[in-house]
């Protein structure tokens, strides 16, 4: 699919990888993008600095099927439909199955990560997909794409890391039943499961620490540059024969039990 003046919309994309994707799509690219996430002042903020010619932001609850109906209402309504939807929008958290002190930790506390990191990824890709099936299927073939955001924390969880891992694995789950059911309908689906990135977050660490992360990275031995996950974005997109896949995009790196 040709990205150029095809409507992206990307949540979490107020912050982050989301926003460098969102930006990279506009400037580089020439797509009109739609933010979709909770961070009001962000999101607005961005959205301004692209222009309302390219970008809008809406508030959006990934985990609310109201919501996500509404904000795609709203980019439909703005730019005339939805081709692209890219999942950024993710919780962490720590997550044990036993505290301290050997007690269960609440399922509640599992829930409200899968809420949004699994339950959310199906909720906008389900009424994304529901969309595009309006659009006209581009060279015959394509109608949509969705790109769904897991982590290598799906293959290789940390000690605290149930829920969150358990969540990013599911996004890889959802790949190959979703790509075969909405493939026939012309709309594909991918992942991505990036490693460490050099987000703004990131770049707050102690310089120990980054250091500590740098030595589990093989090549090159250096935290992911945001402009290369957007990139992989595209490169997802352009490709109309990647489906149902999931592209590690970490240097080789593995995680560590701790």
């Amino acid at each position: 699919m040709r990205i150029q003046n095809k409507i992206i919309v990307i949540t979490g994309g107020a912050s982050g990888l989301g926003l460098a994707t969102a930006r990279y799509m506009a400037e580089d690219r020439g797509a009109k993008v739609a933010i979709l996430d909770l961070n009001d002042e962000a999101g607005t903020k961005a959205a301004a600095e692209l222009g309302e010619d390219k970008a809008m932001y809406v508030r959006t609850d990934v985990s609310d099927s109201e919501s996500v109906a509404a904000a795609l209402d709203a980019v439909t309504a703005k730019f005339g439909a939805i081709h692209v939807t890219i999942n950024c929008a993710a919780i962490l958290g720590p997550s044990k199955v036993l505290s301290r002190e050997g007690k269960a930790t609440p399922l509640a506390k599992f829930a409200a990560m899968t809420s949004v990191n699994l339950n959310g990824v199906f909720n906008m890709m389900s009424q994304s997909a529901e969309r595009m099936l309006k659009n006209e299927a581009e060279a015959g073939e394509e109608r949509g794409v969705v790109i769904n955001i897991s982590s290598g924390a799906a293959y290789e969880g940390q000690i605290g890391q149930c829920a969150y891992a358990a969540s990013k694995a599911g996004v890889i789950g959802l790949n190959m039943p979703a790509a075969r059911e909405l493939g026939a309908v012309g709309i594909r689906v991918n992942a991505i499961a990036p490693g460490l990135f050099l987000t703004p977050m990131a770049a707050q660490m102690d310089e120990k620490i980054m250091t500590a992360l740098k030595e589990q990275i093989e090549a090159p031995k250096r935290l992911g540059d945001m402009r290369e996950f957007a990139h992989c974005c595209a490169f997802i997109i352009e490709n109309a024969y990647l489906n149902a896949e999931t592209i590690r995009l970490d240097a080789a790196s593995r995680l560590r039990a701790r």
